[in-house]
């Protein structure tokens, strides 16, 4: 963790006796272990580099236009199940929108010279006007990006438009674009342990949209993420686990359900174990891509806490009347409410336990940092918080991860 993300006050999840380990809620720290979490490699691949592998890079915005094709209120592809010939019917439709993302790099040898390199993996087209969702680590210290579709055709006018600061997720843009097909984006919330689902992405980045099939091996999964120089880690939460092959150079490729709706973006396999990889929700980043869309930039939706999620371990360990949810609490601070934040300015309090947002119960629906991401800066959203044995609603104004302190 840098002394920029230092100085940032975020939502965070505190050690208790069952887990030492400190992870924070909305801003997912780097170089942490735990005994509870899966050392996994990140899903992407360099093709020519020599070694080393690419920094973090932040890049400028551009305005947008056209809307993102969401999921439908009301409806939910998550009960459908697979039948005779409709994987090749959904891959098909699906891989329309499905891109693969080559990036040249600057790498240094091990004797110090500076060299160029090439680096891949995946992306799902958000937008017609040419929004592109893929992880962070795929365009990590790229100095060009070119986007390749599924027939071929390749952009190379491609920028950056914002990155995720608490999870692996970056959004392209590729410039004077106005027909391309873009993904139908569905309910990462509502999804089942055992549902059917396939991974679409650039494996080995040579073999484009490359198709696995498989189900949703479980679901809020914690681990910790590492390139494949093993010197860069990232600690990722709430993650949906898979049996469907995710290969190198799949990294930031949807996974999909029978409906053909991108339930999750897919970033992450086990180094160790077979049939096991990990996708990020969509439903986690919905609020930025609303914004990019409405804005032309984006910022991360934050409320400042520090906070345990509540298993039922946790709320033995601390006497809770409730197995799920989020406690408000840090023993290691004065308080775990932050001064002048989102939450402070509403009302929460040190001890409160915050078990629903805007209905959507905590752990069930999926982590803290998940459900708000799902909401924009200066959304007002409903908390179901337990205080004294009572359960109160607060109302929180959500704030910009930018301009915490």
């Amino acid at each position: 963790m840098n002394e920029e993300e230092k100085g940032k006050n975020v939502d965070v999840e505190m050690p208790t006796k069952a887990d030492k380990q400190v992870h924070k809620v909305e801003h997912e720290g780097k170089n942490q272990t735990s005994k509870n979490t899966i050392a996994v490699v990140l899903a992407s691949i360099a093709l020519v580099a020599a070694c080393g592998s690419a920094v973090f890079s932040y890049l400028s915005y551009e305005k947008a236009s056209t809307p993102i094709t969401f999921l439908n209120s009301g409806t939910d592809g998550n009960s459908a199940n697979f039948v005779e010939g409709s994987v090749a019917d959904i891959v098909e439709k699906v891989s329309e929108s499905v891109t693969s993302i080559v990036t040249e790099v600057k790498t240094t040898s091990y004797y110090g010279y500076s060299q160029t390199g090439q680096a891949a993996g995946t992306g799902i087209i958000v937008s017609e006007d040419g929004y592109i969702l893929t992880n962070k680590h795929v365009i990590d210290g790229a100095t060009k990006i070119k986007v390749v579709l599924d027939d071929g055709t390749t952009y190379s006018d491609v920028k950056v438009m914002a990155v995720d600061p608490l999870n692996d997720v970056a959004f392209l843009k590729i410039a004077n674009v106005s027909d391309l097909k873009a993904a139908k984006l569905g309910n990462s919330k509502t999804i089942s342990v055992g549902q059917q689902v396939i991974a679409i992405g650039n494996a080995l980045g040579q073999y484009q949209n490359s198709v696995t099939s498989g189900i949703v091996s479980g679901t809020g999964r914690t681990l910790i993420a590492a390139d494949s120089s093993g010197q860069n880690t990232e600690r990722l939460s709430d993650m949906i686990q898979t049996d469907a092959a995710i290969n190198s150079g799949n990294s930031g490729g949807p996974l999909v359900n029978a409906a053909g709706e991108v339930i999750g973006i897919n970033t992450a396999t086990s180094s160790t174990a077979e049939n096991m990889g990990f996708a990020i929700p969509i439903s986690s980043v919905k609020g930025m891509l609303a914004q990019l869309i409405e804005k032309g930039e984006a910022s991360r939706a934050y409320i400042g806490v520090y906070s345990v999620e509540i298993t039922p371990e946790v709320a033995k360990e601390y006497n809770l009347p409730v197995s799920s949810g989020v406690y408000i609490f840090n023993s290691s601070l004065y308080t775990a409410v932050i001064a002048g934040s989102p939450a402070d300015k509403a009302g929460m309090r040190d001890k409160d336990i915050i078990t629903a947002i805007n209905g959507e119960k905590i752990g069930f629906s999926g982590s803290l940092s998940s459900l708000i991401g799902e909401y924009k800066p200066g959304d007002t959203v409903q908390f179901a918080v337990l205080r004294d044995g009572k359960e109160i609603a607060i109302n929180v104004t959500l704030g910009a991860y930018e301009s915490a302190n």
